[in-house]
Formats: C-alpha cells, sequence, structure tokens
C-alpha cells in the first residue's frame, strides 16, 4: 500500500545524518544543537481535542456525563498509540520538527488534590517517546482556555471550584460561566472567550495569581488559597517532568497556556467594558450579585467588523431564575472578603469600588512573574537543563527579566489575526492592528502589519526577557471559515492565503512557531470538538484516500514550505515564495561547525527536479528524506541558497 511505503521512506528520512536533535540549548536568541548549529523550530500544536477525556466519550457539546468529572481518562489525547505511526509520519513528512504537546492539569489530577493519574502519565511517556523515533522534539504545554472544561474552557480540574465554595451544576444558570455542554447548539461563534470576564474564570485566576493579596481570608485546609492552588499545580506538572526523565527529546515546559488576570488591576467594578466581549456582559460587581442568586440587567455585545472588534447590541436580564453558583450563602467568596456586603434591605451594595486596582504594582512584575519563577524552580527540581518558556497573557508584554532571574527562557507570545479569528472570515484586504485598533486597508498593508506585528512581539521581548528566542507558541485560521465554505467546495483558498501571509511573516522575522493545530479527530461538522473551534490541518472528512500520506490535509499548499531546519551559523535571512516556490536564505557561516547547513525541501511542492543556487562549496539533494544539505567552502562568510523548480 502506498501508505506503507511512504511511512518506511520517512522512518528512513529520521534515520539520516542531520535529523537528530537532542539536547538543545538556548544560546542568546537562538537554539543551538550538538554540532553548533542553530536550529529553526518550525512546529505544531498537538491537539486541540487534548483538552477533553477521551473516555468516555467527552466533546464539549456532550452534556452526558459532564459532572461525573472522578470517572474520566485522557489515555488516548492526542491519539491512541495505535495511530501515532501514522499522524506523526504524516506530521514529519509534512516538515514538522517541533510538538507543542498539550496536557492538562485536569489529565493528571482530575480526580481529586494529590491523586495523580499514573495510567496517564505512563501513557503520556509513551507518546513522546514515540515522538523520538521520528526525530521530533517536544514542548510540553500545561494547557487552559477560561480555567477549566467547567467555565467554558479548559485545564484546571473540577475540584478547583468546589474548594472555593463554588457548585459546578449553578455555574451556568446563575451566569457565571456559559459551557457549550449545557448551552446547546448552535454554540454562538468565538463565545467562550467571554468567560475570562465572567464571575467563575476572573475569581479563579485572581485566587491563583493574587489570592494572597485579594482574598486573604479565603484558605483552604488551612492553607492561602493562592499557594494551595499554585503548590498543587506545580506539584501535578513536577509528576509530568518525573514521568518523562531522561527523554532527550523533551525541551522543556510552558508555564501555562493563555494566562489571564482576572480582576487583578480593574479600577473600577462597575465596569462592563473590560476583557473579551461576546454575549451576556456583566461587571465583575453585577458577576458577584449574579453568583449570590439575584438577577441582573447586563450589557449584551457582539463582534462586529471594524475598529474595537465589539460593540453593545442589547440589554438582556441574567439569572431570572435567581440560582446562586455557590454551594451556600455563606461561601460568597468576595463578599467575605469585604468586596460588597448587603444593607439594611438585603440588597447587595460594593463596599470598594477600586477593589482590585493596583497602585504601585503591575500584574506582570508582581503577581506573573513571582508565579513564573516559582514554576521554573518546581520544574528544575527533576530537569536542571529543563528550557522554561514563559507565556504571557494575550497581547500583553512578558515581566522583566534580570540576569540574577533564572536564565534558560523562552519567550512563548500567541499571535492571531484577530479579526479573521473572531468573525471567521478572511479578507486580505482588511484587518485590525492588534495594538492600536487601527483598520488596515489594502492587501500589501494587510500582509506588512502582520509581519510587522510579528516584529514587535520580538521587540517586546528583548526590551523585557531579554535576546532570548521568540516561539510564536499559537497562530493558525479557522478551516470553517464563511461558514464552512471550504467543506462545501473542496476549496481552501482563503485559508491558504491567510497562513501564507502568517508563515510570510513569521520567516521574515526568522521567529519560532507551532502553528494551531493538529486534531486527529477532527470533523466538518464538530471541527476540534471544542467549542466550535476548527483549526486543525488534518480532518478525516478530507481524507479521501488513506494511503496518501497528504490525504486529509487542509491548506498543505501554506504549511508544507521549505525552511532552514539546521545552520551553519547565524541564520539571517529565508523566504519563500508560494507562487513560483522559490526559497531564498542567507546566513553567516561560523568555520567552526563541521555539519552541514540542512534544508527541509518538500516534495509537495518540488514533485520534479529541483534549481539549486549556492555562494559556494558543494551541496547534496535527497528527494526521499527530503533534505538538501549545504557544505560552504571558505572562511566566516555570508552565504546564500535559492531553491526552485527546474525549467
Amino acid at each position: 500500500m502506498r501508505y506503507i511505503l511512504i511511512l518506511s521512506i520517512v522512518m528512513l528520512s529520521c534515520r539520516q545524518e542531520g535529523l537528530e536533535m537532542k539536547n538543545l540549548r538556548v544560546e542568546g536568541k537562538n537554539f543551538i544543537d550538538p554540532s553548533g548549529r542553530s536550529v529553526y523550530l518550525k512546529g505544531i500544536n498537538l491537539s486541540g481535542s487534548t483538552k477533553m477525556p477521551y473516555s468516555p466519550y467527552a466533546a464539549s457539546h456532550v452534556k452526558d456525563g459532564f459532572y461525573d468529572y472522578k470517572n474520566v481518562s485522557f489515555v488516548g489525547r492526542p491519539f491512541p498509540l495505535e495511530e501515532a505511526d501514522e499522524h506523526l509520519s504524516r506530521l514529519k513528512s509534512w516538515g514538522f520538527n517541533f510538538l507543542r504537546l498539550l496536557i492538562t492539569w485536569e489529565a493528571i489530577e482530575h480526580e481529586g488534590p494529590g491523586i495523580y493519574d499514573q495510567e496517564y502519565l505512563s501513557y503520556l511517556r509513551k507518546v513522546v517517546e514515540k515522538a523520538a523515533e521520528y526525530k521530533i522534539n517536544v514542548l510540553i504545554d500545561p494547557h487552559q482556555d477560561v480555567w477549566s472544561r467547567f467555565t467554558g474552557g479548559s485545564g484546571a480540574p473540577a475540584w478547583t471550584l468546589e474548594k472555593v465554595g463554588f457548585d459546578l451544576t449553578k455555574l451556568d444558570p446563575s451566569g457565571s460561566a456559559i459551557t457549550h455542554n449545557n448551552f446547546g447548539d448552535p454554540y454562538p461563534r468565538m463565545l467562550w472567550p467571554s468567560n475570562y470576564s465572567k464571575m467563575a474564570t476572573a475569581t479563579m485566576f485572581t485566587l491563583f495569581f493574587g489570592g494572597n493579596d485579594f482574598a486573604p481570608k479565603t484558605l483552604i485546609e488551612g492553607v492561602p488559597v493562592q499557594d494551595y492552588l499554585q503548590e498543587h499545580y506545580f506539584r501535578a506538572i513536577q509528576e509530568v517532568v518525573k514521568s518523562l526523565e531522561g527523554l532527550p527529546n523533551v525541551i522543556g515546559y510552558e508555564t501555562l497556556n493563555e494566562p489571564s488576570e482576572g480582576w487583578i488591576g480593574l479600577d473600577d467594578l462597575n465596569r462592563a467594558d473590560y476583557g473579551i466581549r461576546k454575549g451576556p456582559s456583566p461587571s465583575a460587581f453585577q458577576s458577584m450579585v449574579l453568583a449570590y442568586g439575584r438577577s441582573q440587567k447586563v450589557e449584551n455585545w457582539e463582534y462586529v467588523l471594524g475598529q474595537g472588534y465589539v460593540q453593545l447590541d442589547s440589554i438582556t436580564i441574567l439569572n431570572k431564575q435567581e440560582v446562586s453558583a455557590w454551594r451556600n450563602s455563606e461561601e460568597a467568596l468576595w463578599r467575605n472578603n469585604g468586596v460588597w456586603s448587603l444593607n439594611e434591605k438585603g440588597d447587595p451594595i460594593l463596599n470598594v469600588l477600586d477593589y482590585f486596582k493596583l497602585d504601585d504594582k503591575t500584574f506582570e512584575e508582581d503577581y506573573f512573574k513571582p508565579f513564573a519563577i516559582a514554576f521554573i524552580e518546581a520544574i528544575r527540581q527533576f530537569d536542571k537543563e529543563a528550557t522554561v518558556f514563559i507565556e504571557p497573557q494575550l497581547g500583553k508584554r512578558p515581566p522583566n527579566w534580570s540576569d540574577d532571574d533564572p536564565s534558560n527562557i523562552v519567550d512563548a507570545s500567541h499571535w492571531y489575526d484577530v479579526q479573521t479569528l473572531l468573525l471567521k472570515t478572511y479578507n486580505p484586504d482588511t484587518t485590525i492592528n492588534f495594538f492600536t485598533n487601527e483598520v488596515i486597508i489594502g492587501s500589501s498593508n494587510v500582509e506588512r502589519s502582520f509581519a510587522d506585528y510579528l516584529g514587535q512581539i520580538q521587540k517586546r521581548t528583548w526590551n523585557t526577557l531579554g535576546k532570548v528566542p521568540t516561539l510564536i507558541g499559537e497562530f493558525g485560521v479557522p478551516m470553517d471559515l464563511d461558514n464552512g465554505a471550504a467543506f462545501q467546495k473542496g476549496d481552501f483558498t482563503a485559508q491558504i492565503k491567510a497562513l501564507d501571509a502568517y508563515y510570510d511573516g513569521l520567516e521574515e522575522n526568522l521567529l519560532h512557531s507551532t502553528i494551531w493545530n493538529y486534531t486527529p479527530v477532527n470533523t466538518n461538522a464538530r471541527g476540534d470538538q471544542w467549542n466550535g473551534e476548527d483549526l486543525s490541518i488534518f480532518s478525516r472528512d478530507q481524507q479521501a484516500n488513506p494511503d496518501d500520506i497528504n490525504s486529509g490535509g487542509r491548506a498543505l499548499d501554506a504549511f508544507v514550505r521549505p525552511y532552514a531546519a539546521f545552520t551553519g551559523g547565524e541564520l539571517q535571512q529565508m523566504s519563500f515564495d508560494l507562487e513560483t516556490k522559490m526559497f531564498r536564505m542567507t546566513f553567516a557561516a561560523d568555520s567552526k561547525i563541521d555539519a552541514p547547513t540542512l534544508i527541509y525541501v518538500p516534495n509537495y511542492h518540488y514533485p520534479k527536479e529541483i534549481s539549486v543556487e549556492v555562494t559556494n562549496g558543494r551541496f547534496e539533494y535527497d528527494r526521499v528524506s527530503q533534505q538538501l544539505k549545504y557544505f560552504p567552502e571558505g572562511s566566516d562568510s555570508e552565504h546564500t541558497i535559492i531553491i526552485k523548480p527546474k525549467a
């Protein structure tokens, strides 16, 4: 069968010289392999469905068994082990040399505090070992979205909410969260991020990062709530580190996916126009009142094309049934900490309008940075050489880092073309600058803005964390643009144009990246099986021929592209023109490096002979392994390599 043949070719290519990337180290703004070459990480997130248990079946639209959180298993996420060769060989064939491998705190410790799922940890090790067979390096990403599955996202175990007094079953009815499981179908497009500013998620993040300051009266088992939550999180990830001991393809660990400041820094608890707004958007104080079991008239917001992304749509009433989110009224956490109280009529009144205001502090320096340093120390108790990828809030800066702070770190910021992501339509002639909310018109200006924004992320990193590598940990495009037009027509042109523009921006700035995402169980009907998202570059529903390793791929033209995987010196420039198929790279050679510069040259774009131009020296091209090795001549000097289809 053709698939088996291709699989054997990929396995053969994995054994070729130069593909081993063990023990990468961070040196300045580069990743360096043992031979001294700089390594360019072109990776992918694996996988979107890892946010949910594998058994029993638990996609976000499934309500049955939703609250039976103790009796679940994540063994099988991202895929059953018997499918590992299929998926990893495909990713390797497509040129990916790096995985941002998703795990969740819930997967490790779902049954209760200190109860770790050893079967899952054993399974996880086998997945990473399998990736090593394909010479694919791995970053472990403790993933979360709006705190937990039970607050509309993924990540933290259910018991974290229960420990602070929440009744899981009352979060949706009280307006404290909006979950797909309870809302039902159709679940409004990109509604889930609105949970960041709702009661349950905002409370948990405020407690996690700042509970010692903002909820000093809240203790769990006699321990301050912030210390209790962070300590359990650290210990859970330490269990992962211990389970992966000795695996050389584990580069390191990420602090936490897309962290949130919660209400920390909010200077007016009556404001509703903060955070990501979609649908009913109560103010912070209204959220507290709703959770106490009182109905509220709240603003209803909608995404729009134009400045600001959102606009006020209407006024709606939440919690008409006056359901309390707390197991009992005595557990109203923010009331107990003095933020609000009841007047003589029994009505809630706000005591301190700016309770969460920061005067001489910032979230980044005084709350996130201590967490990040504690995370690094916890990880390095069991893996002293681990690189730690520090991910700031989406669109926000990392904390300032000094020479006295831990080294061997990487910035893991995310970037999305927000207009395309939120509205699920790609217009090559218009976008919005995420920094300034400026509307940008004209295709060339739009593409320029992508590269400029990504360049600003890198400069921001160098101004805060220092001259360390930047990995864009997430970027991508919805495959269900324009109500799934590509599924009906089989035409992914819009997605190809978008991804090509994104990769152009990444390559212009020489930024490492992991595209979001590859989901083995993706379908056209349910996407990535989570909250209506559909960004997977692979789907069974597009897999017409299982024997063809490319079958099932979506928008392959854009992401299967040549790149300089290993460079014998300092990579200075790299680009790929999708129309002409011309690849060009320039680097400053280092004569002390004996190993060749290695370029991934995909057969997908070069099915026939190629033309190669080099400054001097010689090259070797191997179509089976899809790689070109370049051996320059002379002392330290600048070299250029150009690859294009042979005329």
